[in-house]
């Protein structure tokens, strides 16, 4: 029998001492409107010292129930509730009697609320796609990512490598968050899994940020990892067990695509450089994880402004009217796409191979 796989520990720094906690907690209450209740935050505090000690991640817990490997496990509630959305939400976008849906992701992190002070080139070419959508009588849910920026306590929390581990122990939806006894609460994504899974098509609109994707939307994608082969029963892992996860990975694992056969497509847009680099790499991602490019036409990266004044980049798009119908085309060419999806007429020359290393 094979010498059972190691877990390599020793990387993570010690606990926090009572003063630097305290430092850490008192710190969202910097601002001197709070001072005429100093003795409360102490006491909360007090509470927050013993739920980091206590490792509180989890600090309502219910039964797991039918259809778990152990349903008597006591699993988060904020969890829970999100598997059971997504369950509702996959059976919605399954049923071909509602209506074909795209998700238009805006992944500019600037908006008009925040210190830019403008509204993103970005935004005007989402609601562009939006509008064209809609004319094709298709529900669209735009999502907003500069609301990371502009709203009040929105987070992405980065992803933790699980999968790295093992495949198993990358939960679907992700188990990591929230996160209480360390403070890493108010996860967006709980959401956001959600609008993923209630689509039909998804069409990614963004600038480049120095050659890459802006960081609302690499926050977006590597907390994706879950739909690419993610587990969907944290109790065959007992939760976080890197020793089980690893041997259930060994045992053999199916890594199913949770968002498979959604059809996308991608408007990048950059001044100077890396559009082409950024537009191949999301098309390489989607393609990974099982989705369905909805054509040449769909995958869009311009230069909007190439090399002219950032104070003047709204009135290059003004001008750019080819880059405007352009990105019309994108949204045409996933709607046709999602009809023909839904009708089952979608050509899909590899359908019914198998990788055979799938991963």
């Amino acid at each position: 029998m094979a010498a059972e796989i190691q877990v390599r520990t020793g990387q993570a720094p010690p606990a926090l001492t009572r003063e630097a906690s305290g430092e850490r907690f008192r710190a969202q209450f910097y601002d001197p409107r709070f001072d005429d209740e100093l003795d409360a935050i102490r006491r909360l505090e007090e509470i927050a010292w013993r739920n980091y000690q206590d490792g509180r991640k989890a600090p309502r817990t219910v039964e797991a129930g039918p259809g778990f490997a152990n349903p008597d496990m006591r699993i988060s509630v904020e969890w829970k509730a999100t598997r059971d959305r997504l369950i509702v939400a996959e059976k919605t976008q399954k049923d071909p009697g509602t209506p074909s849906r795209v998700l238009i992701v805006c992944g500019s992190p600037r908006n008009d609320g925040s210190c830019p002070g403008e509204v993103s080139k970005t935004w005007r070419l989402a609601n562009v796609a939006r509008d064209t959508a809609v004319a094709r009588d298709v529900e669209v849910d735009l999502l907003d990512l500069s609301l990371l920026t502009s709203g009040y306590r929105y987070h992405i929390h980065p992803c933790k490598g699980c999968v790295s581990t093992a495949q198993p122990l990358c939960h679907w939806p992700c188990s990591c968050y929230p996160n209480h006894d360390l403070g890493q609460a108010d996860d967006w994504m709980n959401e956001i899994y959600e609008r993923w899974t209630l689509a039909h098509g998804v069409i990614l609109v963004l600038p480049v940020h120095w050659y890459m994707a802006t960081s609302p939307v690499k926050l977006m994608m590597d907390r994706l990892v879950c739909a690419d082969g993610g587990n969907p029963d944290p109790t065959s892992t007992r939760g976080k067990n890197a020793q089980l996860a690893k041997s259930i990975e060994m045992q053999g694992w199916g890594y199913p695509k949770h968002l498979a056969g959604r059809v996308y497509g991608i408007v990048v847009h950059g001044d100077v450089a890396g559009i082409e680099d950024t537009r191949r790499a999301l098309s390489d991602w989607l393609d990974w994880m099982g989705l369905i490019d909805a054509g040449p036409m769909a995958r869009l990266d311009r230069f909007i402004g190439y090399y002219e004044p950032y104070a003047t980049s709204h009135e290059a798009l003004d001008r750019d009217e080819g880059v405007q119908r352009e990105t019309c085309n994108v949204a045409l060419a996933v709607t046709n796409a999602v009809a023909m999806m839904r009708k089952g007429t979608l050509s899909k020359p590899d359908a019914g191979l198998s990788p055979p290393r799938p991963k």
